[in-house]
């Protein structure tokens, strides 16, 4: 080891800093040029997830020419053409991708073989460009390779119900009569519901809802709203941008309720085991700012002390940063594993995958009954995204209903008070964070963005009444909205038929 005892001052001095990719070829040796690219201002500046992606894209691209004898800098677009072939319609490719993954390949290769290039570091892109007009009017190169059979997106959308019986069966551990199963064994209910029910309520993205501190979530008031109001930092957005955020008050009543037994039952143990004493990167937050534009003052182990605006802190520098608990430090990050440490962004994903798999496995017949067919599942199936989506339909019925019914609108009525409050499709634009109405309209809101919606609400009873009425009434119309379209999951009559024979 003689040489390597300042590890973490060599990095510094070649501007290596913690987040950086390094791939290894199958030799064990490290490509300087590669290490180059990923500490460009470009690369850092994606998310961690885009950083992620990318990089195992890149990888696999690098295997393959690996396989042929060749290292990056010396690929051409046959090279690139063949590797399309085998990523998507080989046939002794067991796991083709869809024509979105690809774009998503190409569009990485595309950035590193395009910065190649002009370094001067290969002689050509083996990723053909074109240029085309973006939305602002400018001309920009994209890989003219992008797949034509590639989805928008591909997603789905879950109306209230829905996400009601996948959150209880799939994370609450409910059986198919709507009753807690005996058998359940889950310890991270509290959490896991609580965390899926803020995405679901407040649209915001997996990285913005993971990354929240405690002091971030909105406390309610005694004879308070029904909705309150927060902030999402502009750091641990997609376009860099703060904005507001609303969650209803039964769902911050989920997350106070975790905060205080769960959360904090998890945050003793750790005190007691001693683990935040092992954390080298602590940040012990000593002040945070009120106003405008709030500050956070910390010290770190080594007694240096610093401050950030609270909208300029990334997700990574959130993980860092602890408080003063009555018996301790502790952290500030909202969400904890079970050793009370700050559980990851991406750690979320495997949560919702494991309550989609719980849903089909107690949910949907088994194979070889009566009633399976392999090709229709009852089962809702969610994920992180899926709950932003269906937020945003919610919201867009719910407005729309608000407006033309509970109201009480004239046509004439309708438009001063759209001039005066604005349409609902760019209300729900603005709470997604979109900086493109077209977005909104083609993607997130797709399977409503040909209906005629006033049709469907002219029979829907009014928004109002005691509490039980208005859920009930929503749910009737989210039904008929479901029926025309496709992508939304929803109850289907079957299921209603089969858990009320369960429960009696």
């Amino acid at each position: 080891m003689e040489g390597w005892d300042d590890v973490a001052g060599a990095e510094r001095r070649v501007g290596i800093t913690p987040g950086d990719p390094i791939l290894l070829a199958p030799d064990h040796r490290v490509d300087e040029l590669l290490c180059l690219y990923f500490r460009t201002r470009r690369f850092r500046r994606y998310t961690a997830e885009t950083k992620r992606n990318y990089t195992t894209d890149i990888s696999l691209f690098l295997n393959f020419l690996w396989a042929r004898g060749l290292v990056w800098t010396q690929a051409v677009a046959d090279d690139v053409d063949d590797y399309e072939d085998w990523r998507r319609f080989a046939s002794d490719n067991a796991s083709p991708v869809s024509g979105a993954k690809w774009d998503r390949e190409l569009s990485a290769l595309a950035r590193l073989y395009t910065w190649a290039e002009g370094r001067g570091l290969i002689p050509q892109n083996p990723v053909a460009m074109k240029e085309i007009v973006g939305r602002d009017g400018t001309v920009i190169r994209v890989p003219a390779g992008r797949a034509k059979d590639a989805k928008r997106s591909d997603v789905r959308w879950l109306t209230p119900r829905a996400w009601r019986r996948w959150v209880d069966v799939g994370l609450r551990g409910y059986g198919p009569a709507g009753l807690p199963d005996p058998a359940w064994a889950g310890r991270l209910e509290d959490r896991n519901a609580a965390f899926a029910d803020l995405l679901y309520s407040s649209g915001m993205r997996l990285s913005e809802g993971g990354s929240l501190l405690t002091f971030e979530v909105p406390s309610v008031r005694l004879h308070g709203g029904r909705y309150y109001v927060g902030r999402i930092a502009a750091a641990v957005t997609r376009s860099k941008k703060s904005r507001t955020f609303y969650v209803a008050v039964h769902v911050l009543g989920e997350v106070e309720a975790y905060r205080q037994g769960l959360r904090a039952e998890a945050v003793r143990k750790a005190q007691v085991a001693g683990r935040y004493d092992a954390v080298a990167d602590m940040c012990l937050v000593t002040a945070v700012t009120t106003g405008t534009k709030r500050q956070v003052h910390w010290c770190d182990r080594n007694g240096a002390v610093g401050r950030k605006a609270l909208a300029d802190l990334t997700v990574a520098e959130r993980m860092t940063l602890y408080t003063e608990g009555p018996k301790g430090a502790e952290p500030l990050w909202l969400w904890l594993n079970e050793q009370g440490l700050p559980f990851r962004v991406s750690s979320w994903e495997n949560v919702f995958r494991a309550a989609n798999g719980r849903c089909r496995s107690v949910l949907d017949p088994a194979p070889g009954t009566a009633g399976f067919d392999p090709y229709r599942s009852v089962a809702p199936q969610a994920t992180a995204h899926s709950a932003r989506h269906s937020f945003a339909l919610y919201m867009l019925v719910v407005l729309h209903c608000l407006m033309d019914q509970k109201f009480g609108l004239t046509p004439q009525e309708r438009r001063d008070f759209r001039l005066l409050y604005g349409d609902p499709w760019r209300m729900v634009q603005d709470l997604l964070g979109h900086a493109d109405l077209e977005t909104t309209r083609a993607i997130y809101l797709a399977p409503v963005a040909d209906l005629q919606l006033r049709s469907l609400l002219e029979s829907a009873p009014l928004v109002g009444g005691d509490a039980a009425e208005p859920a009930g009434s929503l749910d009737e119309l989210f039904a008929r909205v479901a029926q025309e379209t496709e992508g939304i999951q929803d109850i289907d009559a079957r299921m209603e038929v089969t858990r009320k024979e369960d429960t009696g």
